[in-house]
């Protein structure tokens, strides 16, 4: 007679000697994703989302189905890591439209004195207290890490752009990607598919990084104005 218990406790076993294979590879996913990310979100955080999903999907994992593990688990880790960002409720209708005063008055700035504006000098432009323009410019740097997909569609302009099929989505992008210089259109390839830091894309196409941020935000500008967001 098999003992259920013993075969039960073996299987478990499997499944965190699997888990615990992985967890390298977890920690250095969440470390590339801090690198991204303002010092004030914790790597141990990231770390600590990323090893519990792991866990849940070693403990469901059917190697009958999927030949490899990391493979069936790395974009689900990825995809937790994300969540808890989003779950931070970075960007409230207040702070986005504070974000775009932001974005509007750092160009402006850099027109003129050809270096970004201080939040100090932020909060002195548009008359708003510091603590506003700082968290508002944090939520901005934690929402560029996230899939361009997400981006497009939060904020007042995601209802038209819900209604775009995702086919046809991708042609617009690849259509507005086309008509920036090759050099900016690296900047987009390796900032979301290489998911490269802004300081490793400055050190490989020699721009500064407020040069990096501009280009982005300037893509996805194009993109929402496309489609009549």
């Amino acid at each position: 007679m098999i003992n259920t218990n013993m075969y039960t406790q073996d299987i478990k076993h499997k499944e965190d000697e699997l888990a615990i294979q992985y967890l390298p590879a977890v920690k250095a996913m969440a470390f590339r994703l801090k690198e991204r990310l303002p010092s004030s979100i914790d790597f141990m955080d990231l770390s600590a989302i990323g090893t519990e999903e792991l866990i849940k999907l070693a403990r469901r994992y059917d190697e009958k189905l999927n030949d490899s593990f990391w493979g069936y688990a790395k974009k689900r880790v990825y995809g937790a890591m994300l969540d808890y960002l989003r779950s931070l409720d970075i960007l409230s209708r207040a702070s986005r439209k504070l974000v775009k005063a932001i974005d509007y008055a750092v160009e402006e700035y850099r027109l003129t004195h050809e270096e970004e504006p201080t939040d100090l000098q932020l909060s002195e432009i548009l008359q708003e207290p510091i603590e506003k323009v700082h968290d508002a410019r944090f939520a901005s740097t934690i929402y560029t890490v996230m899939p361009l997909h997400d981006q497009l569609h939060v904020g007042d302009e995601g209802a038209a752009l819900a209604s775009i099929e995702r086919d046809e989505l991708v042609d617009v992008i690849k259509n507005i990607l086309s008509n920036f210089k090759e050099r900016e259109q690296l900047v987009i390839q390796f900032y979301y598919f290489e998911e490269l830091t802004l300081k490793e894309i400055s050190e490989i196409l020699h721009i500064t990084e407020s040069r990096i941020s501009q280009i982005h935000k300037a893509v996805i500008h194009k993109i929402k104005e496309s489609v009549g967001a």
